[in-house]
């Protein structure tokens, strides 16, 4: 069964999930939707984890959205974030097939997940907010970054699409590709406006641009 597969999963596909763990539940939800490719949903699931490990609570800001899936399994994971907020300039219109798959899953999940239509730009984002965003191409990365750091909210981020002609790469690009510089440059940003940063990856079997950078703002004791 190839994780990186875009196939989009259908209900005939929950026999591929017979499990037990919290992740077969959540993909035959995925299944029972009929709206997702293969590989968002081991993305989304790999990154939620990832993220939880080391963030509990706020309100959930997932931007740059698409149908929604990490807002749901970021909730899922830690019950003791109240809402999540799932932006996008342009919402799918079987998002909320998706959501109702997973609400039909977890009922606590009711009136919990808000879908909002509109600009990363136009957001307000809290101190106190978790601010995910998985594969926002190219420089919509950097504007979810930028709306984390106005607020010192905790923030992490899973980049795709590297504008290698116009991105800042903070001139280490001579060391290493492109991509890697872009990204690089994102930690160090990070870093230099007072975050504690991990670094990690999702496997690449999933996808070559598995590359997460996450961050909490260091308050001055």
């Amino acid at each position: 069964m190839k994780k990186s597969s875009k196939n989009r999963l259908t209900p005939k596909q929950q026999a591929l999930f017979p499990g037990t763990t919290l992740f077969d539940k959540i993909a035959r939800a995925v299944c029972r939707a009929g709206t997702l490719p293969r590989k968002e949903l081991h993305e989304a699931w790999e990154m939620a984890k990832r993220v939880r490990r080391r963030y509990r609570g706020g309100r959930v800001l997932d931007l740059a959205c698409g149908h929604g899936l990490l807002a749901h399994i970021m909730l899922i994971l830690d019950n003791s974030s109240k809402t999540a907020v799932a932006v996008d300039k342009n919402i799918p219109l079987n998002a909320t097939k998706l959501s109702q798959a997973l609400i039909d899953t977890w009922p606590r999940l009711k009136n919990r997940i808000i879908y909002k239509q509109a600009l990363i730009q136009d957001i307000k984002v809290l101190p106190e907010d978790m601010v995910v965003s998985a594969h926002a191409c190219g420089a919509l990365t950097d504007l979810v970054m930028d709306k984390a750091i106005e607020q010192s909210a905790r923030v992490a981020v899973l980049p795709c699409c590297h504008d290698v002609k116009n991105s800042y790469t903070a001139n280490l690009d001579g060391w290493m590709n492109g991509p890697l510089a872009i990204d690089t440059a994102r930690a160090m940003r990070l870093k230099s406006k007072g975050y504690n940063i991990i670094t990690q990856k999702i496997p690449d079997t999933i996808t070559p641009k598995n590359r997460l950078l996450m961050g909490e703002y260091l308050k001055n004791e």
